[in-house]
């Protein structure tokens, strides 16, 4: 699920303007980067390790999701696909939650 997020922002901001190559494309591209990125890492570790990489997973779910709403705003995504964007990555913070709670259980 990350990792369709990660690809899906990726397409998104290869249509932004050039002038937000460093920018909100940079912003959007390495928070969206970071969300799998994370939970490939804390994959390895500990329950409780893997747990704190999870929580910085989930920071920067909602990091992307605050751009998403910026990229709305600039109009550089359009309503609808905000809303698809934002179901997914709400999708997938509840699932992130859900699993993390089995972690902490231990």
């Amino acid at each position: 699920m990350s990792m369709e997020i990660s690809k899906l922002a990726f397409d998104l901001t290869d249509t932004f303007p050039d002038y937000e190559k460093y920018g909100l494309k940079s912003q959007i591209d390495r928070c969206s980067i970071s969300i799998p990125s994370n939970i490939a890492e804390g994959s390895s570790r500990t329950n409780k390790s893997f747990s704190h990489f999870l929580d910085v997973s989930l920071g920067s779910s909602f990091e992307l999701q605050t751009q998403i709403l910026l990229a709305n705003y600039r109009k550089y995504l359009s309503d609808d696909k905000c809303q698809i964007f934002e179901d997914m990555i709400e999708e997938f913070q509840r699932a992130t939650m859900v699993f993390q709670n089995t972690l902490n259980k231990d």
